[in-house]
């Protein structure tokens, strides 16, 4: 379905916004991810009265996955590069590859699986001039959070017209683990103040609620794969705006990442019945 794809590019967008915003936030990682976990929370709430309900234990499980997520990503982003922590993050099309037979039953294609391979080596040139060895800590965080996206993926895919309710419930339990701390960090300035306010309701919750959408209409395999447009993005608005400059190789890797996903996206669906 051309719309789902289509959504889960634009949620990929969105989310690649989060690299620039987070550098540019003079707040530290505990503060940010409690305070936009806490406005994504009050924007889903206000736009959709089903998100109210009670969880059961499956929208629980994918919430905790989602808070993990958010919360680890926001760390690794503030302790490496942004090209770092999303490179790393997005070993998840491993994770999901790996789980959906499993939790789904969907078996992947055979263009699913060969075009691992071939987003893996656009990463892998995209990333070549960022990943040095002082980085370690944020790149197992990163790791962390990409784990935990494989399993937030395959989950909202699961529990599919519950997922709203998992993203509010997620932002919940996420805004709780952090703003304990909040304390730990500097008093937010006006500009803080915004950025927040942007990171909760377009970077994570618009662009959540488009994501959980597409995965009602879309394997969880594909989409995974589809959202990596975002490591090509996130460098670039983080050099635009924040001055964290991406190498040659990094420029030769965006290159094979943007082509592959344009062709996943936009080849038409008897194509793709037969690829598969």
């Amino acid at each position: 379905m051309l719309r789902a794809r289509l959504a889960i590019l634009a949620a990929a967008v969105l989310w690649s916004t989060g690299g620039a915003a987070i550098k540019l936030c003079g707040l530290n990682a505990w503060q940010i991810a409690g305070g936009r976990s806490l406005v994504a929370t009050a924007f889903i709430l206000l736009l959709f009265r089903e998100a109210r309900r009670p969880p059961d234990r499956r929208v629980l499980a994918v919430a905790a996955a989602y808070a993990v997520t958010v919360v680890l990503f926001v760390l690794a982003t503030k302790l490496t590069t942004a090209a770092s922590a999303i490179f790393i993050q997005s070993t998840a099309p491993l994770w999901v590859l790996l789980l959906s037979p499993w939790l789904l039953g969907e078996r992947p294609g055979r263009t699913e699986v060969l075009s691992i391979p071939v987003y893996a080596v656009g990463l892998g040139l995209f990333f070549v001039d960022e990943l040095t060895a002082g980085q370690r800590l944020g790149n197992l965080v990163a790791l962390g959070s990409g784990i935990a996206f494989a399993f937030c993926v395959v989950g909202l895919r699961l529990v599919r017209q519950s997922g709203t309710g998992a993203l509010v419930w997620g932002n919940l339990l996420a805004a709780a683990a952090a703003l304990p701390l909040w304390r730990t960090g500097p008093a937010p300035s006006p500009g803080d103040a915004a950025l927040l306010l942007y990171l909760g309701t377009i970077q994570l919750g618009l662009s959540y609620l488009l994501f959980g959408w597409a995965l009602r209409r879309t394997a969880a395999v594909e989409a995974s794969l589809l959202v990596l447009i975002e490591p090509v993005l996130n460098p670039i608005w983080a050099f635009l705006l924040a001055g964290e400059r991406p190498g040659p190789w990094a420029m030769a890797g965006g290159a094979i990442v943007l082509v592959a996903t344009a062709w996943r996206t936009l080849r038409p669906p008897a194509a793709r019945s037969r690829a598969s």
